[in-house]
């Protein structure tokens, strides 16, 4: 099963897709149109992300794209739920910036608690999975192995959904194709298979020094093949099984 959230009429509501509409929980079904789309997470406390983990070069392809080696353990940073936006929103580009690049990544949610997992146990302690596009405004980094909190944290710069995939509806979250379009032009394509650390062993990975509650959030990286987006681009990273995140760059004044 897959379930959205989205803002109608004053009201935040759970949405499921029925004939190519959506039926809200409050029984209506409207346009696609006719909602603000928001990220596919549960709005209560006991389910909001209370961390939100990010990856940095997990895919080989990619860390050659940056000129780097890949890494021999996870590298991993921290992003802030503000960062988070729902499908079809506006990221906002600095018009000072020269290189601002999507990244198109399987998102993980955690569904239960998880402390000292194994790898082999992992994919019981997820929720399920959605689309994050992971935006990197390199002109910020401070070096490329630490991205710091200018690059990863801004407003608007995480479109996350549309849909929260049930994890029994996904056979193989490590056999998955990839694929980013800018303007309808394809741009990146790769699968989930070339993940240097994949979901099992990133859950492993972090859950041994942390715990992992409900409804956080792990994006796993993203594949070579990034460009930069302009103002007016319209961007569209899609997964296999999961669905096609869209949102419209629109530069603004200087940020800095």
């Amino acid at each position: 099963m897959k379930t959205a959230r989205v803002a109608w009429a004053g009201q935040i509501l759970n949405a499921t897709e029925e004939s190519g509409q959506l039926r809200l929980s409050n029984g209506r079904l409207v346009a696609f149109d006719d909602v603000v789309w928001l990220p596919p997470l549960a709005p209560t406390p006991a389910n909001r992300p209370r961390t939100i983990l990010a990856l940095g070069l997990n895919y080989v392809d990619h860390a050659k794209e940056l000129a780097f080696k890949p890494p021999s353990e996870p590298l991993a940073f921290l992003k802030g739920e503000a960062s988070l936006m729902g499908h079809r929103g506006v990221t906002l580009r600095p018009a000072e910036v020269e290189n601002m690049h999507y990244e198109c990544e399987l998102a993980v949610v955690i569904g239960r608690e998880a402390k000292h997992v194994k790898a082999a146990e992992a994919y019981g302690y997820v929720r399920g999975y959605t689309v994050a596009n992971d935006y990197a405004i390199r002109d910020y980094l401070e070096n490329w192995y630490r991205p710091n909190f200018k690059v990863k944290n801004r407003p608007t710069c995480t479109p996350i959904g549309p849909w929260l995939v049930d994890a029994a509806d996904i056979a193989d979250p490590m056999n998955l194709k990839l694929q980013t379009t800018v303007n309808g032009q394809v741009t990146q394509s790769g699968t989930t298979a070339d993940m240097i650390f994949g979901v099992a062993d990133l859950i492993e990975y972090f859950s041994q020094f942390m715990t992992l509650y409900p409804g956080d959030l792990i994006l796993t990286g993203t594949p070579d093949g990034v460009v930069n987006c302009r103002d007016g681009d319209v961007v569209v990273t899609s997964i296999e099984g999961i669905g096609d995140l869209q949102n419209t760059i629109q530069e603004i004044g200087t940020t800095k």
